[in-house]
């Protein structure tokens, strides 16, 4: 194939690798947002006591052995461990064996992945053991484990992949920029297979910044709704494996779903506030749509940021009107009112609702909704799923630094 013909190569959704608080793999997780299922639960990890929040998404009974097989998990972070877990379950859910990839060579297959924190355990170890005076006993292996870029390597390493490889620490919109940049990577024939997603663990720097900023909710996540009081924290990895469609359709592949378009915005606003007006969300949205060959009446489905925060949500409800009209028909729902932010796996997750929503015909619910808010007057698919044909969904994601992206899928017919 030449040069022209591979920048124009269709990229589809053919694996799903997902790790929540309420169950890891594609067919637990996914019949658990339908049911509305929550994974709140007071923290457990550390000590909240000086905290006014008590309440993580976090993943309780993760056990890495079935997923990290081949490097040695005493040397790599929990996040990577997650990380490598949701690539694994993706490259068996797309019908590939992660331990004999025989449909590609090595330096063809890449691994794309965002972040908000890289391996923030590794450096609370350290300071515990600075504080402590034990510096002495910190070994080598800190310098190799907690670099955010070590997640993507870890992954390659398991996997034996020797292509593109990229860690994009975009905060809670990292998982879309992954995604973005193994689109382009794909579309422009510089890989034939590749991992794109993102991963985060639970830990105390995390939640000690949200909790000094007010920011999280005392006992639920509740997006939308007019007496929403915040989000809660969680971890979690997804995974999506990507290729060219017609790779895919050569293999007998099940295809989810068509990555069309992405956009991406820097608001250079404020450090932690959005802009006013939702003008860098507004040119996510609109960049992905121009990218993407389609309008916003094309949409069926919009996966919303919506972290149930005040002002989070009442600016992307702003930015969602400016694009979709005053009164939007679409549906918009949440799925951090049941698994929480997960940080950097927050949109690579919530890319995989898109392509779910797509293949099956069913949009996750916002739950928790009892009043709703007039300031987010649309369809936000309150505390139950719903049948529903989507032929387009859009991915949006909102991050701190005023870091905003926007994804695309469409159905393949």
């Amino acid at each position: 194939m030449d040069v022209s013909g591979r920048r124009s190569r269709r990229v589809v959704v053919t694996g799903i690798g997902l790790v929540t608080p309420i169950g890891a793999g594609r067919q637990v997780a996914w019949e658990g947002l339908l049911a509305g299922r929550s994974g709140f639960s007071p923290v457990s990890l550390f000590d909240t006591s000086r905290h006014s929040a008590h309440i993580g998404a976090e993943i309780r009974g993760f056990d890495p052995d079935p997923w990290v097989r081949r490097i040695d998990r005493s040397r790599i972070g929990r996040a990577s461990k997650l990380g490598v877990a949701a690539a694994r379950m993706a490259l068996e859910d797309a019908g590939l064996d992660p331990d004999s990839l025989d449909t590609v060579e090595p330096e063809r297959a890449g691994v794309a992945m965002g972040t908000t924190s890289g391996e923030p355990l590794e450096v609370e170890k350290f300071n515990d053991r600075y504080i402590a005076g034990e510096l002495d006993q910190v070994g080598d292996e800190i310098v190799s484990v907690y670099p955010c870029s070590s997640i993507a390597t870890q992954i390659a390493r398991e996997l034996g992949f020797a292509g593109v490889n990229v860690m994009i620490p975009t905060a809670c919109a990292a998982g879309n920029y992954a995604l973005a940049h193994a689109f382009d990577a794909l579309r422009a024939g510089k890989a034939d297979l590749m991992l794109a997603g993102g991963s985060d663990a639970f830990s105390r720097i995390t939640y000690t910044g949200f909790a000094r900023l007010g920011a999280i909710a005392p006992e639920r996540c509740q997006p939308f709704d007019k007496n929403r009081k915040g989000m809660i924290p969680g971890e979690g990895a997804g995974v999506l494996v990507l290729e060219p469609l017609d790779r895919a359709l050569e293999r007998g592949a099940t295809v989810y779903a068509e990555l069309v378009g992405y956009g991406l915005s820097c608001d250079a606003h404020h450090m932690t506030a959005a802009h006013p007006q939702g003008d860098g969300a507004v040119r996510a949205m609109e960049q992905a749509l121009k990218d993407a060959g389609l309008g916003p009446e094309d949409v069926g489905y919009v996966s919303a940021h919506g972290t149930g925060t005040p002002t989070n949500d009442k600016l992307e409800a702003f930015a969602i009107r400016r694009v979709f009209g005053a009164s939007p028909r679409v549906p918009i729902s949440s799925v951090k009112s049941m698994i929480g932010h997960t940080m950097g796996a927050a949109s690579a997750i919530e890319a995989a609702v898109c392509s779910l929503a797509i293949h099956t015909g069913l949009v996750p619910p916002t739950m928790n909704m009892e009043e709703p808010d007039p300031d987010c007057d649309f369809d936000c698919v309150p505390n139950a799923a719903r049948e529903h044909r989507v032929d387009v969904a859009m991915n949006n994601a909102y991050a701190f630094g005023g870091n905003n992206a926007s994804v695309i899928f469409r159905r393949v017919e």
